[in-house]
């Protein structure tokens, strides 16, 4: 029979194709399936087996009418009864009386004859079969299986694309949260929470029974577990392990993924980097990488036997490339706390020195005239006056005393041998850094407009950014709520000097106080409670130092903005 030509076979097709759009549930869509075969064919019972790609067993995953003893979780091998044997052949079988066919594997009473059609797919590959039964011998003719053989080939297209739709959804659901998951992972600046996100992230993401992430030490070859997210187990691998005993050696040996079906099983007893949990089974090991550098791994288990597919590794390889990111980042930002406390206590050491260079100079002063005025009094005393030692005594300190003094000015200054040519964009750029986590924490936006050539300046960048870093701060301290930073540069020609350098630096916050504004360059003068008043009259000192100058352009309600001038090599 022609089963294109009946309109029996049309109406069922539909009915198929019909409930792929109906549920968004997989078992739901295969009992519908069931139920409209039984129907075509007039079948007493029937059921569907999908094959299993990490056991290879056909599992039985809807039934209708089965005995009361019949196990529901019934696997076969393939091969083993008729369902097997379809599904190791890929070809429909027709069975007029099971009694006769040693195949057969008994999970109903009063079956008599059976049928079997197997769902192949697109590419080839068995997905499983589908099964009926009749209560009488020869219950099913040879245009039943070709009916058959048509509904299964309708199913099999139907659950395909079902599938393919279900894995998109779940591919969009984890597209966005590892966009989340990445948003979330850049703002953990301090290492355990970062190492704690990153594990119950991945074990959420990819809905698997646990998850462990280690670090690896290059230079001692050695590994650490840093944090562990799952069921509470045994025991927890401590200290640093040698690669050489670990599972996650080869991860790092290899640089790529490795997977074990069943680290429960006798060979991984000796193993040491694994958690001690009875419920763990297969596991993947994923290697965090920065450039060529493996600096860790990340390590997954499932609750069963479990192979994980292509997409399971992707996306467990895209978990960790935001790890090793992550990782990354919060160690750069370690650099930069080290780098900007660095630049804090060279700050002190300078405010120190040029305080110690102002006394000095206010010493001098009295000191020299002090000198003048006993150079002056010519006191001779003749030899055995105890006066004349003293004469003498006064004279070598007060010699002394002019030497400390001059020293301590030398020391003050900038030795010239360290300036050196500099962009200004790049000055700008470094010191910006250091300010950027401060920046963020106070949501002050910053935007910096470096000029359209390249501007070069002879100076020492240490005492350069220092200035720049503390007209910033400043700046942000003026703005608690929050606000916005401006950079600009630019040039300008001062007559018989040459082309300068402008950096104006403007900020949002509300302004110098009117009578402090001509006084904001003065030692000790400060608004603040916390204040030592002290670093914009350094900044003063070090542009001078340099031929520059540093001035209050406009202040006012609406901001302030403070410009530095120095002259372009």
């Amino acid at each position: 029979m022609d089963t294109s030509e009946d309109p029996r076979y049309v109406a069922y097709l539909y009915r198929i194709a019909h409930l792929g759009i109906q549920s968004t549930e997989p078992r739901q869509v295969l009992r519908g399936v069931l139920d409209i075969v039984i129907e075509a064919l007039g079948a007493s019972s029937g059921d569907i087996s999908l094959l299993n790609p990490d056991t290879g067993k056909l599992e039985l995953e809807v039934a209708e009418r089965l005995d009361d003893e019949a196990d529901e979780d019934l696997a076969l091998r393939l091969g083993q009864g008729l369902t097997g044997w379809v599904a190791f052949h890929g070809r429909p079988l027709l069975i007029p009386d099971v009694t006769k066919d040693p195949r057969y594997v008994k999970v109903r009473a009063n079956v008599r004859s059976e049928m079997v059609t197997p769902m192949i797919s697109g590419g080839g590959q068995i997905l499983g079969v589908i099964n009926v039964d009749g209560d009488r011998v020869n219950a099913f003719s040879t245009d039943d299986l070709a009916l058959m053989s048509r509904l299964c080939d309708e199913t099999t297209a139907v659950m395909e694309r079902f599938w393919e739709l279900r894995n998109l959804r779940i591919k969009a659901r984890q597209l966005e949260s590892l966009m989340g998951i990445g948003q979330n992972l850049v703002t953990k600046l301090e290492p355990q929470e970062l190492f704690n996100t990153i594990t119950r992230d991945s074990r959420e993401i990819s809905s698997l029974r646990a998850c462990a992430l280690y670090l690896h030490d290059t230079k001692s070859r050695t590994a650490r577990l840093v944090s562990y997210d799952g069921p509470a187990p045994d025991s927890l691998p401590e200290g640093n392990m040698p690669l050489s005993e670990c599972l996650i050696g080869s991860t790092i040996k290899t640089q790529k993924a490795v997977e074990f079906s069943n680290v429960q099983s006798a060979e991984f007893i000796d193993v040491i980097d694994l958690p001690r949990e009875a419920s763990l089974r297969s596991m993947i090991s994923t290697p965090l990488r920065i450039e060529e550098e493996i600096i860790g791994v990340l390590m997954v288990f499932s609750d069963r036997i479990h192979r994980f597919n292509n997409d399971e590794k992707r996306l467990l390889s895209a978990l960790a490339s935001l790890g090793a990111v992550a990782l990354q980042n919060s160690r750069l930002y370690a650099r930069v706390f080290q780098s900007e406390a660095t630049l804090r206590k060279n700050e002190q050491l300078t405010t120190l020195g040029l305080l110690a260079s102002e006394i000095a100079h206010e010493i001098r002063n009295p000191l020299t005239v002090l000198k003048l005025l006993f150079g002056t009094l010519k006191l001779e005393f003749p030899d055995g006056d105890p006066r004349r030692t003293d004469t003498r005594v006064i004279t070598e300190k007060l010699d002394q005393l002019e030497a400390i003094v001059s020293r301590v000015l030398n020391f003050a200054k900038a030795p010239t041998n360290l300036h050196s040519r500099w962009s200004v964009t790049d000055i700008i750029e470094d010191t910006l850094v250091l300010i950027r986590l401060k920046l963020t924490q106070g949501k002050i936006h910053l935007q910096f407009s470096p000029s359209d050539r390249s501007l070069m300046v002879n100076v020492h960048k240490g005492q350069l950014q220092q200035v720049v870093l503390n007209l910033l701060l400043n700046a942000t301290q003026a703005m608690p709520d929050g606000g916005k930073i401006e950079i600009t540069c630019d040039t300008e020609h001062h007559d018989g000097t040459g082309d300068f350098l402008r950096l104006d630096i403007n900020d949002t916050g509300p302004g110098i106080r009117e009578n402090m504004r001509e006084h904001i360059f003065d030692s000790f003068l400060t608004g603040r409670p916390d204040g030592t008043g002290l670093g914009l009259a350094i900044a003063k000192r070090i542009m001078a130092s340099h031929h520059g100058d540093i001035y209050l352009k406009q202040t006012g309600p609406t901001g302030t903005t403070i410009s530095l001038t120095l002259p372009l090599v």
